[in-house]
């Protein structure tokens, strides 16, 4: 099973309490989108878990999650869930479209703000991996409670053509008014109870046995309806939403009545539209007979069922569940498979196969900020930014021109785009590309490539011996020393930037009173301070909501004896210094003696409490399932905190030394985005590139610069050695002082 809680923290599991299923955060499975908690009101009266959280996507059109099923089956049901909750506050449920690979699923629409809606629909792929995209239609924002993968028997749901998507389900029998689900349905399926009022429910305690490939519960199926008032029919009807819509029967029944059916029969045939569909029928004593047919029903505005018994029958007819299905069918061309080809990655000391599409590998590299969800061509309203693909009628799409221009990438030109075979345009300009042309690109014969404006490229072959200013870290084989060397250079070569340049103004005022909040506010916000997220010597930090975003607030502890000075000066700075990898001031309470910061909240704490927590075998995929950090992510959180630090260094004028960094100090948001923390101790220069002498050494031990503990003279060396030590803690995975009697260093360890 593959079970998606969308919108909790990354790396968070649990296994929910009603199904025993183990459910998993969705942040591996999509890039975008932002997470929310429905409110109070609702939570307290879901039974299900997975509707307390969900994911909305405020920006873009479509946003598309990834899913890679198990190669062992090639039928999956798929299930999209979605519980609106008024998480917004603005009781207003949205309506959006659903898409499976390239083409419509279905619409979602929400009767109420309370009402669960959930969308399924029996697939086989077409490739190794599904899309489930949702479609804004300007008529709200989407969101998605849960996704769920099931895989199903080949021989099960089989059609002429297309996909299954499902109408309806229903336990008819039901005397317990209860939804049965896993472990009760070994395929998950959710049966829903339905009562007819013109019907009798009749039911057993005994259990019931499926040796079909359908497998209905045996909670369902001891229970049965047959007509009222001694009747001999059943009859129902649905209304397809158009008569050419294809649909798909199945007739669910059992005995189980033994006096009866000891000296009596129990014969029925099956109508559809007024024609016998199916008969005679006698059911199985305790067993499980699934009648359905392998052509669908079509062509009207209404459909009728009608279960008689025939002449010999004794009892009356009987039905114990019953699920309709509607034909969806596919049509749109993915893009051509040679454009989205199985690869091999080298990371670091193993290979690893990951199947995935060539561009999807140069968007992940280059870690690339652009609308690339889904199909990259199909279909053609939503193609790629930077792309453009060739539609040739029966054939599939190619990708014909890759436009990479002014993105901000960085690193050597990669392998994978070998693999577009198609392409005739690469346009690389304007860019930080290193290293030099690969000489496989002559190969594409059609392709006219353009690298203007990357002035560490090298044109010809003759530049493969010169060494890159910029450490590019791809496929280190010595794994620690890599690390270590590409985070150093980027403090070393990020040039000093004359722009946007942070002001700093007086001491000790606070600007930016739109910013300031009551300590009323703040009671509110962290709900009278209920959640207790950590505590330090400033004072102790809570959860809380703002404008329903998840914030965390720093509330100064009244024996904090620099506690007024630190909040002072971590106000004024962050009130001005703004970049990706500082954590955002969201707002501040300075009222009497009542003082608190309100920052953005970081789901995945601090590096730290992961570094402690974790083995010193590092798995070599990203952030694993287990909340291990790889190579690969603690490279990138060395990388995002060094260009943090920079800024700090040379984006801001005058400069500004940090004074304590620290792993407990770098703070990791829901993506593991890295971004500094905690400036109450930080030093502003007068003097750019000067030095500071400091009447008192401030700092966290272990971390520490000699020099500066020596001299007590401040300069930005002293953040760069700090940062140094955090670089041991991420390579070797010890702590900064050993819990040994020595009291060993980690740069003696």
């Amino acid at each position: 099973f593959i079970s998606i809680d969308c919108g909790i923290p990354e790396n968070a599991n649990y296994t929910d309490s009603i199904t025993g299923i183990n459910y998993v955060s969705d942040a591996s499975n999509i890039d975008t989108g932002v997470s929310h908690k429905i409110s109070s009101e609702f939570n307290k009266e879901i039974t299900e878990r997975q509707f307390s959280n969900l994911r909305s996507f405020p920006e873009g059109i479509r946003n598309c999650y990834t899913l890679k099923p198990d190669s062992d089956h090639e039928k999956f049901l798929i299930r999209a869930r979605f519980m609106y909750g008024n998480y917004n506050g603005q009781d207003k449920p949205p309506s959006f479209n659903l898409m499976l690979e390239a083409d419509v699923w279905d619409s979602v629409q929400f009767p109420d703000s309370g009402s669960i809606v959930s969308k399924e629909i029996i697939h086989i792929p077409k490739r190794e991996y599904i899309h489930v995209c949702l479609v804004n239609t300007d008529s709200g924002t989407p969101f998605i409670s849960a996704l769920e993968l099931r895989p199903l028997p080949n021989l099960t749901y089989m059609t002429q053509s297309g996909s299954l998507s499902r109408y309806g389900r229903w336990d008819v029998g039901s005397t317990t008014n209860k939804t049965f689900r896993y472990p009760d349905d070994v395929y998950d399926r959710i049966w829903f109870p339905h009562n007819f009022y013109s019907w009798a429910q009749i039911s057993t305690s005994s259990n019931m046995k499926s040796t079909g490939n359908f497998q209905p519960p045996s909670t369902v199926m001891q229970s049965a309806v047959i007509p009222a008032n001694g009747g001999s029919s059943l009859m129902l009807s649905w209304k397809p939403a158009n008569r050419m819509i294809k649909n798909y029967v199945y007739f669910y029944f059992s005995e189980f009545e033994s006096e009866r059916a000891k000296n009596q029969t129990r014969d029925l045939n099956i109508y559809i539209n007024g024609k016998l569909w199916y008969g005679p029928l006698s059911p199985s004593y305790l067993d499980t007979d699934t009648v359905f047919s392998t052509t669908p029903t079509m062509n009207r505005d209404r459909h009728d069922i009608i279960i008689n018994t025939t002449e010999n029958s004794a009892l009356p007819p009987i039905l114990n569940a019953l699920e309709i299905y509607q034909v969806k069918e596919f049509l749109q061309l993915l893009t051509n498979q040679q454009d989205v080809i199985m690869i091999l990655f080298l990371y670091l000391f193993m290979h690893i196969k990951i199947s995935v599409d060539a561009i999807m590998n140069i968007k992940s590299k280059y870690e690339l900020l652009r609308d690339w969800q889904g199909d990259p061509c199909a279909p053609n309203d939503y193609l790629w930014q930077g792309l453009n693909c060739s539609y040739d009628a029966n054939q599939a799409p190619r990708i014909k021109s890759l436009n990479l221009s002014s993105s901000g990438i960085a690193g050597e030109i990669l392998p994978h785009i070998f693999s577009l075979t198609s392409i005739e345009s690469l346009d690389l300009s304007n860019n930080s590309l290193t290293g030099s042309v690969p000489e496989f690109l002559a190969e594409l014969q059609f392709l006219r490539v353009l690298v203007d404006g990357n002035p560490n490229l090298c044109l010809s072959a003759s530049c493969k011996g010169k060494k890159n200013k910029f450490i590019v870290p791809l496929l280190a084989s010595v794994v620690s020393f890599s690390v270590l060397l590409a985070a150093l250079a980027i403090l070393r070569s990020l040039r000093r930037r004359k722009q946007e340049l942070c002001p700093v103004g007086k001491k000790g005022s606070l600007e930016l009173k739109n910013r300031k909040l009551s300590y009323a506010n703040v009671l509110k916000i962290t709900n009278n301070f209920e959640r207790v997220l950590g505590k330090g010597g400033f004072g102790t930090v809570y959860h809380g909501y703002l404008d329903d975003k998840q914030v965390a607030v720093k509330m100064l502890s009244p024996s904090s004896v620099q506690g007024y000075k630190q909040f002072q000066a971590e106000v004024e700075l962050l009130m001005r210094a703004h970049h990706k990898n500082l954590t955002i001031l969201v707002g501040y309470c300075d009222e009497n003696t009542k003082m608190g910061l309100v920052y953005e909240f970081m789901a995945n704490g601090n590096l730290q409490a992961h570094l402690l927590a974790q083995l010193a075998i590092l798995p070599t995929d990203a952030e694993d399932k287990t909340g291990i950090l790889s190579w690969k992510g603690r490279l990138q959180i060395a990388t995002e905190s060094a260009q943090g630090l920079e800024y700090l260094h040379d984006g801001c004028k005058p400069p500004i030394v940090h004074r304590d960094v620290k792993s407990a100090n770098i703070l990791l948001n829901e993506k593991f985005q890295a971004k500094l923390a905690d400036f109450g101790l930080s030093r502003i220069f007068p003097v750019e590139g000067g030095s500071h002498v400091s009447t008192t050494v401030v700092g966290t031990p272990g971390y520490l610069d000699p020099e500066y503990y020596i001299s007590n003279r401040l300069t930005e060396k002293s953040d760069v050695y700090s940062f140094g030590v955090v670089l041991l803690e991420l390579i070797t995975g010890q702590p900064v002082i050993q819990k040994t009697p020595e009291r060993t260093l980690i740069g003696q360890w």
